[in-house]
């Protein structure tokens, strides 16, 4: 799943709170995403008469995990066996393919212990320790603004980092909550071998593909079993999720534990014009022309579609969301309502003069910094790159850009870095850097033609940068000669220009590696401005309507997300659309049924043959009024015994405007049952190893 989508234009109107500058009292309805340190027992006992204990939480909390590549989990066996979801598995699946075994394709059990399969670059992170560092950091950067405020606050945070990161399996970072009025430290345990155990065929897996995503009914497997393994061996888990033994029913209490991306509910409106206004249209163009490259490409033959399709779904997945996104931020009502609350917050701010005069510029400072943000928005994309371009996707230019940078980021203090290569998150960047990756020559020379090209349609033909590029070349000669005459895709000679440092990496002669250093001066300039003039005012003052939020209604709501471990509890409940009750659960008799035979709704064979065999009344899918956004994917849904009775792969279509809000009325979360998983397990793929490791029963 990903963030947001299509909401109607009668949905706003039953928000209870919703994003902006309110929150001027407590959350009413069973929304947020809430730290675990910062949960509102109070109200799960008041309305579920829930307690909450410290034991409970403790443990639900280690039982979570967080994917580095942007996805959630759970451990669910004491020896490191990992759920998640199959689209959160797909790169490593992808990884693991060869022309003759398509694992996105066939799927893939590991029938023995050694037959578990190496997924190259993956991390899962357990988080630990939560220690508040608000005090040290605003210290760090009080008085200062624009480049001294950035090199302040950037270097407190390495520090803080390092002094945490004290072995390479953990990973610490200093994160924002409230937009800068909280900072903590979460300390993660890291395991950096991350194995395939088992995952079903894509066609189940995805049923449905782009029709159905985002909607409900629906009738997918979306689930993957990996292992974490410590040196060498399984790894010890002593807290994880027991399966459920008692199924879930309409009404149940739920609670889904995971690490939601991004949301924007405490942004201003200047923040939140800057997104309808300019990133997002952006976006959404740029997607859809990414979108029809990548269709056409996957038409090429069969190497070129299973290639090009992962990025594919992916790609499909953002445009629906982002569209979806805009259009809630375009609905007027809805966004009348954010602009009132902005004002009443600075309305109470002006009537003190104490707060007026600590507070009151912010917005002004913002709005201000948003507007250099839109002049600067093209440049900052193309020239720095990494954001959308498809020119700086290709896997060769990113590996690239990661030597040249990481040789020359490495010879300076820790403090003087630039953020990604600072000590603490070393080890993460390294293992991605070197970690095994199959690549197809002709797709990385046709994403770089596309990208290319793209680079000269947005910057103009006469752009210095663009000329610095391409030189007399065009797109597609630049894009051949690049990738042809780059030994990147060998992980040893990533090894060796990683290990040999600037040295190294100046004396090659390597096409990428002379394009990425060639064009890092003009990329850092861009960035540093960026991160001076615009980053360095909205977090500074991101802060101070953070601390002028707190000071007018308390610290009594949750933070935006942030992809840092948080809590929801909402209830198993359908919802009605236009005018007719939509059930909580789907069987998987209701799969074959919905099934044609012709994708997206084509049933694997494996699932044809055993039709027999299965209960068809089993619940498949389901859905809670959980508040979610993209980044919960692979999330564990517990039961108030805190057993596993889902996992959560979706959202509804009025769900993913979450960003800015929630309703409980409409805003659904979609998960799999803990009974289908089960039963095709046992059923469909004879996998019965891990059905008994999960020591649950049908």
């Amino acid at each position: 799943m990903k963030l947001r989508s299509l909401w109607g234009s009668g949905v706003w109107a039953a928000l209870t709170v919703v994003g902006g500058s309110l929150l001027s009292s407590a959350v009413q309805a069973d929304e947020g995403m809430w730290p675990f340190d910062h949960l509102p027992k109070a109200a799960l006992k008041k309305k579920y008469d829930f307690d909450a204990t410290d034991a409970w939480v403790a443990h639900l909390r280690k039982s979570s995990v967080r994917l580095a590549n942007g996805c959630s989990g759970s451990f669910v066996s004491g020896s490191g066996l990992t759920l998640t979801n199959h689209h959160c598995a797909q790169d490593c699946l992808s990884r693991l393919s060869t022309p003759q075994q398509d694992l996105m394709k066939s799927g893939f059990y590991a029938k023995a212990a050694s037959d578990e399969r190496v997924c190259p670059g993956l991390t899962v992170q357990q988080l630990g320790d939560i220690t508040d560092v608000t005090a040290r950091v605003q210290q760090a950067t009080k008085g200062l603004s624009g480049e001294a405020f950035h090199q302040a606050f950037r270097a407190e945070g390495a520090r803080i980092e390092k002094e945490c990161a004290t072995s390479e399996q953990l990973t610490c970072e200093v994160v924002s909550l409230y937009h800068g009025g909280l900072y903590q430290l979460y300390q993660f345990r890291r395991y950096s071998d991350v194995r395939l155990v088992f995952a079903p065929e894509l066609d189940i897996a995805a049923f449905g593909g782009d029709p159905d995503n985002f909607n409900f009914p629906r009738y997918d497997l979306d689930m993957t079993f990996l292992r974490a393994y410590e040196d060498g061996k399984p790894a010890v888990t002593a807290d994880h999720l027991r399966w459920a033994s008692t199924p879930l029913q309409p009404n149940d209490l739920t609670f889904v534990s995971g690490n939601p991306g991004s949301t924007e509910r405490l942004r201003t409106i200047a923040q939140l014009e800057y997104l309808r206004d300019h990133a997002l249209p952006d976006a959404l163009i740029e997607l859809a022309q990414y979108r029809g490259f990548l269709s056409e490409y996957a038409e090429r033959g069969p190497e070129a579609k299973r290639f090009a399709s992962a990025e594919l779904f992916g790609v499909e997945n953002a445009f629906k969301a982002t569209r979806g996104e805009r259009e809630a931020l375009l609905e007027p009502a809805f966004f009348r309502r954010l602009v009132q609350a902005e004002q009443q917050l600075k309305a109470r701010i002006g009537s003190k003069p104490e707060w007026k005069s600590k507070y009151g510029g912010a917005w002004a400072a913002i709005a201000e910094a948003q507007a250099k943000a839109a002049a600067m928005e093209d440049e900052l994309k193309w020239i720095e790159g990494g954001f959308r371009p498809a020119w700086a996707k290709t896997s060769l230019f990113s590996w690239a850009r990661t030597l040249v940078r990481g040789g020359a980021e490495r010879q300076k203090k820790n403090e003087e870095r630039l953020e990604e290569f600072a000590d603490a998150r070393l080890p993460q960047v390294q293992q991605r850097l070197l970690a095994q990756r199959p690549l197809n020559q002709q797709f990385e020379i046709a994403k770089l033609t596309f990208g290319l090209t793209a680079l000269r349609e947005h910057l103009g033909t006469d752009h210095p940068f663009v000329k610095k590029v391409l030189g007399k070349a065009s797109p597609a000669e630049l894009a051949s000669a690049l990738i042809k005459g780059s030994s990147l895709d060998k992980p040893e000679e990533r090894k060796r220009l990683w290990e040999g440092g600037q040295a190294a990496v100046l004396a090659s002669k390597d096409r990428m590696i002379q394009l990425a250093l060639a064009i890092d001066a003009e990329g850092r300039a861009v960035r540093a401005r960026y991160e001076n003039e615009v980053e360095s005012v909205l977090t500074k003052n991101s802060e101070l309507v953070a601390q002028a939020r707190f000071a007018v209604y308390g610290m009594t709501s949750y933070p935006d997300a942030t992809f840092s471990p948080r809590l929801s509890f909402g209830t198993v409940r359908g919802w009605r659309e236009d005018g007719k009750w939509v059930p909580a659960f789907t069987t998987i008799g209701g799969a074959f049924e919905r099934a044609t035979g012709r994708p997206p709704y084509a049933l694997p064979k494996s699932w044809l043959d055993h039709r027999g065999q299965l209960k068809l009344d089993t619940p498949f899918n389901f859905v809670t009024d959980n508040d979610i956004v993209g980044g919960n994917s692979g999330s564990p849904l517990v039961n108030r015994q805190g057993e596993l009775a889902g996992l959560i792969f979706d959202g509804n279509i009025h769900s993913l405007g979450g960003s800015y809000g929630f309703d409980i009325a409409r805003n659904r979360a979609v998960a799999v049952d803990a009974r289908a998983i089960l039963h095709a397990l046992d059923v469909v793929y004879g996998a019965q190893r891990v059905s008994a490791e999960l020591g649950a029963k049908q």
